[in-house]
């Protein structure tokens, strides 16, 4: 089984990772979705409400699961046993910090990266500027799912 996984902090989940995630769909059996538990940094999102996001998010996909992880993104594919991680890239900028991720993963594990270039419709597209457009008062129904962002004014109303 070809197995792949999407990595990310997904906080939120935008159009722009599920143009990648459905991408990947239809080149791997199966598509893992991480989602990188980062103890240094405090999300707008918890894990648990990431994940629920992006399970109903890709619900049409039969080949995308959601699970969560923390530490080298490596050992997570070894005990997924997936061979290869899937990243969008929106510019040049990203491919510099990704290549060299990229070139430490198959150093350290032999995991490949295959790399997307982001369809163009969301190649600005993150979600810390999806944040400050809602924040704002900005409409962002065209980055966001609209699950997400239902949660994403919700939340931003609270804080």
């Amino acid at each position: 089984m070809r197995r792949a996984v999407c990595p990310g902090s997904f906080d939120p989940v935008t159009n722009g990772h599920l143009d990648i995630i459905g991408r990947a769909s239809r080149l791997f059996d199966e598509v893992i979705i991480g989602v990188l538990i980062n103890q240094s940094k405090t999300g707008l999102f918890t894990i648990e409400e990431r994940m629920e996001m992006l399970r109903e998010a890709t619900a049409q996909y039969g080949n995308v699961r959601v699970a969560s992880f923390h530490g080298l993104l490596v050992d997570f594919c070894r005990a997924q046993g997936a061979a290869v991680v899937v990243k969008g890239l929106r510019a040049v900028s990203d491919f510099d910090y990704e290549l060299q991720m990229a070139q430490m993963n198959i150093g350290l594990s032999g995991v490949e990266t295959l790399f997307m270039p982001t369809n163009p419709l969301y190649s600005f597209l993150s979600s810390s500027l999806v944040k400050d457009v809602v924040k704002w008062g900005g409409d962002a129904s065209s980055y966001l799912p609209d699950n997400v962002l239902a949660r994403l004014v919700g939340r931003l109303k609270q804080n």
